[in-house]
């Protein structure tokens, strides 16, 4: 009998990718992939480690699956991912439910695994991450046929104090250019017409390769891929935030305006003690530079409460810096002590019912300012990609330029029956305090 395969996925879109590759050369294999954990014989858990929140949900479903052994057709359970490549010891000591072990830069190794898992060898193959796929391994993309992300970078170099995703993931490795633009002419080939380009630190892309920032050059190449319509960056980092890359975002109008750039902090002592770049004048004058050249761009960041050293009045300045900055989109996170950083070893660790009142108290000040910034929509007109229909409310669901895939808000979209995974012209009439509506132009 075939085997029949599950791969679940947890984590960020870099794991999405890495199990969209797996997934690829499990059906090569000649495997049938399945959608319900409960008629599979093999599942693959692609782990997130990063913070203790995801660690604890990526052991939960580990646990809770190995429960098809008893009442499924499970056979064999395989866990791989940043998880596995950070703790493979530990997982195999105290989890025995577990059947096989991929690391981060051995996930090309997957069909060895499920063959040897089923043979009962408990195979282990964790070596160094330093492993970065190319556009000739197969994958099955997961997301919406017209969207879908590609990696053009792996790993980072910059040594943040409260991250362990160079111990998960190794040093900064770029992608060659030829690499990526093969593989969007390939997935555009397949219908996609957005593609995010997504790294752990995005902006530093190709000096590795290339001695040179490459990121603007990157993404002229990628816009130029016939088919391809929006082209969607992640995780800048405001380090290597240049001139010339404000400059290419603005004058491609293929390239969105939704500058996704991880701030984590406002307070200079707080960012000295992350070993973040710059200070909080850099980010201002950045921002600055990127408005004024850029009055419609979506600017999201993503803000660290609770880091060890956050005093009150840290926050109180925190909060005033997000009042004032008025970022259109913001994601807050409270600190998380990861073993192995060397925030785990700083004094004057904030207390969990602390950094969880702050976190809340943030979202309810970027709330207000959410709102506030709807407005500024109404009337004009924008593109949005048309995603779904809700048939309870009669509508259909999208995004516009300034809004990522599942993170950010939605358009919701009268006037027309529009064809789901097409572009249409929304002329703006109500704004949410996340979302927006309007009615499609003729």
């Amino acid at each position: 009998m075939t085997e029949r395969v599950k791969v679940v996925t947890l984590g960020c879109e870099k794991n999405l990718v890495d199990s969209e590759i797996m997934s690829g050369l499990i059906h090569g294999r000649g495997y049938e992939l399945v959608e319900a954990p409960e008629d599979a014989t093999v599942i693959i858990v692609n782990t997130c480690g990063f913070i203790d929140a995801a660690k604890e949900e990526s052991v939960n479903t580990i646990l809770d699956l190995a429960d098809l052994k008893e009442t499924g057709r499970l056979k064999a359970l395989i866990v791989s991912g940043c998880l596995t490549q950070r703790y493979k010891q530990q997982l195999m000591e105290e989890m025995p439910e577990i059947d096989g072990i991929v690391g981060t830069g051995d996930f090309h190794h997957i069909n060895d695994i499920v063959d040897e898992a089923l043979r009962g060898k408990k195979p282990v193959k964790v070596g160094n991450p330093v492993f970065d796929y190319e556009q000739a391994l197969p994958r099955m993309v997961a997301t919406p046929r017209y969207t879908a992300y590609v990696k053009i970078a792996e790993g980072c170099d910059n040594a943040c104090t409260f991250c362990s995703i160079p111990i998960m993931r190794g040093k900064f490795r770029s992608r060659s250019i030829e690499s990526i633009v093969a593989e969007v002419e390939l997935l555009a080939a397949q219908g996609v017409r957005e593609v995010s380009l997504i790294a752990q630190d995005s902006t530093n892309y190709g000096v590795d390769l290339y001695d040179t920032f490459m990121l603007p050059g990157l993404l002229n190449r990628v816009s130029a891929v016939e088919g391809i319509s929006w082209v969607r960056l992640h995780y800048a980092y405001p380090g290597f935030f240049t001139d010339e890359l404000i400059e290419t975002i603005a004058s491609n109008p293929k390239i969105c305006q939704y500058i996704d750039m991880p701030l984590q902090h406002s307070e200079d002592g707080i960012l000295k003690r992350m070993r973040r770049p710059g200070r909080q004048r850099d980010a201002r004058e950045l921002i600055a530079k990127i408005r004024a050249r850029m009055p419609e761009a979506a600017i999201r960041t993503s803000i660290i409460v609770g880091f060890p050293g956050e005093t009150e009045e840290d926050f109180n300045r925190l909060c005033d810096f997000v009042r004032e900055m008025q970022f259109d989109r913001l994601g807050v996170f409270t600190y998380s002590c990861e073993e192995d950083t060397p925030a785990s070893r700083l004094p004057d660790q904030v207390a969990d019912e602390v950094k969880e009142w702050r976190a809340n108290t943030l979202m309810e000040v970027q709330r207000s300012v959410s709102k506030d910034l709807g407005g500024k929509y109404i009337g004009k007109v924008i593109e949005v990609l048309v995603e779904r229909y809700d048939g309870r409310s009669d509508v259909f669901i999208g995004r516009s330029p300034f809004d990522a895939p599942e993170i950010d808000g939605e358009v919701f979209i009268t006037g027309c029956t529009p064809e789901i995974g097409s572009i249409q012209k929304v002329r703006i009439t109500h704004a949410y305090e996340f979302d927006l509506s309007g009615e499609v132009v003729a």
